[in-house]
């Protein structure tokens, strides 16, 4: 079995009527409209997308602003800083070894004061260099240390491995056979906090943005239930009596909308209850009519001329009470469309016309009213058999988020410019249709109705069987 969903971006049958606003000729208000047309385009549908991307948007600009000048600069002028200390302090210990005695006592001494007092990890070695590495890509560190190795320890070969993990390694050759070798920690010579304040930024920013999802979805959670709420009310499915919540704004349009609902329906209670006293009326005084037909003394001609002047007078109070009633009483349930339509054909079959059925090779499950819709599609099927010549088909499709019920016959059809008339209330289009047939000239105008109260819409069209088209689109 398939069940039906909600298209993502599908628009409601009603909201396809409004057209964009007219395009400007030129200047600023061509402009304006341009870009106006193109936040429709690419701008989130909802409110919910396009409330949160005003929040989120200015916290990853304030992100990018401070990361791209600030902390970048930052981080740059503090690296500059302490790897320019460490060079001077470098070259200053290689001063005091080319000016002082080059005895064993005071190069301990000056081991000792570079650790204790300078912090920098000095060690006294025998032997050469290692090979020169290639120069590491994207090094900031590397690239100021042998900048300012260079300027503080001029003539002096060094070398530099800023890839160890915790700790920088920078070898100087101050004699043939004797390296000082210095393993500073990265907070002495680089500033190894940038990245921890990076991460605390995108945690907070995180966090932040958390907090507002939640208080967004909060807060725009009342205004999708009000519009759920009307769009249910608007297509008869119950609506259960929700508690207004959310911002004042939003509470007065919940009470609004209660308090509409509770009028209209309190005016539907009662316009039914009249409609009801005055069909019991009426159908009574005609029974009682044909009933004094029956025992009337008379011409049979004529008297079977009057039983069907009431029969006719009967169908036509039927088609007023049908117009006038609506559907407003039954509630919205799930219906297999393939199965309403296949009631309907075999109900209306054998009255003239061949009529074919094409349904999908699944069930088609709409929340519908079965009693307005089936009403609906007969009175097209009944329009469609007393125009047709020989054939009527019906044809039911799944498009998008949509299911199509198609009915086609061979009749005369209706001229383009008529269509939207037939539409009208007590119109008959004697210039379009056979007249020989009585009827209210209310068809149409009850299938309008029954279907723009699904949420629907009804097109009338050129037939490829040489007729009329009926299409009836309906939303999942």
């Amino acid at each position: 079995m398939f069940r039906r969903t909600k298209r993502k971006g599908a628009l409601p049958a009603a909201e396809e009527a409004f057209a964009p606003p007219p395009r400007p000729t030129g200047g600023w208000p061509l402009l304006w409209w341009r870009f106006n047309r193109f936040l429709e385009r690419h701008l989130p549908r909802d409110l919910y997308r396009r409330t949160l991307l005003i929040v989120v948007l200015p916290v990853l600009l304030l992100m990018l602003v401070i990361i791209g000048i600030v902390l970048e600069r930052h981080w740059e002028n503090v690296t500059k800083r302490l790897s320019k200390s460490f060079g001077r302090e470098v070259g200053l210990l290689v001063h005091l070894y080319d000016t002082g005695p080059k005895t064993p006592q005071a190069l301990h001494q000056l081991e000792r004061m570079a650790n204790s007092i300078l912090d920098i990890g000095l060690s006294v070695e025998h032997g050469t260099l290692p090979p020169i590495k290639p120069r590491p890509w994207f090094s900031i560190l590397h690239y100021r240390l042998a900048k300012y190795m260079a300027r503080f320890v001029p003539g002096r070969p060094f070398w530099i491995n800023a890839s160890q993990p915790g700790y920088v390694d920078v070898r100087v050759l101050v004699d043939d056979d004797l390296v000082f070798r210095f393993r500073p920690e990265w907070d002495r010579v680089y500033a190894s906090s940038t990245p921890l304040l990076l991460l605390w930024i995108f945690v907070s920013s995180a966090i932040l943005i958390g907090i507002a999802v939640l208080f967004l979805r909060k807060q725009i959670s009342p205004i999708v239930d009000l519009a759920r709420a009307m769009q249910d009310f608007g297509k008869g499915r119950e609506v259960p009596n929700i508690r207004p919540r959310g911002a004042l704004e939003v509470r007065s349009a919940w009470l609004a909308f209660l308090a509409m609902k509770k009028r209209i329906e309190r005016h539907l209670e009662q316009r039914a209850a009249m409609l009801a006293g005055i069909s019991h009326d009426l159908r009574t005084i005609l029974t009682r009519f044909r009933l004094e037909l029956s025992l009337l003394d008379g011409d049979p001609r004529h008297i079977a001329a009057m039983k069907r002047d009431v029969d006719e007078m009967q169908h036509m109070l039927q088609g007023y009470m049908d117009f006038v009633r609506g559907a407003e009483t039954e509630l919205a349930v799930e219906y297999d469309l393939c199965a309403l339509l296949d009631e309907v054909s075999r109900r209306v079959r054998g009255r003239g016309p061949e009529i074919t059925l094409q349904c999908p090779g699944h069930a088609l499950l709409l929340s519908v009213r079965p009693g307005a819709l089936r009403r609906a599609v007969l009175n097209v099927l009944e329009n469609a058999l007393r125009h047709a010549r020989s054939r009527v088909s019906v044809r039911l499709e799944e498009e998008g988020s949509f299911a199509r019920i198609i009915v086609d016959d061979d009749g005369p059809g209706i001229p383009p410019e008529s269509r939207e008339t037939a539409f009208r209330p007590f119109t008959r289009l004697d210039s379009a249709r056979n007249q020989d047939h009585a009827g209210t000239g209310l068809g149409l105008t009850i299938v309008r109705d029954i279907i723009h109260a699904h949420g629907g819409r009804v097109e009338l069209g050129d037939s490829p069987l040489g007729g009329l088209r009926v299409v009836i689109t309906l939303p999942a």
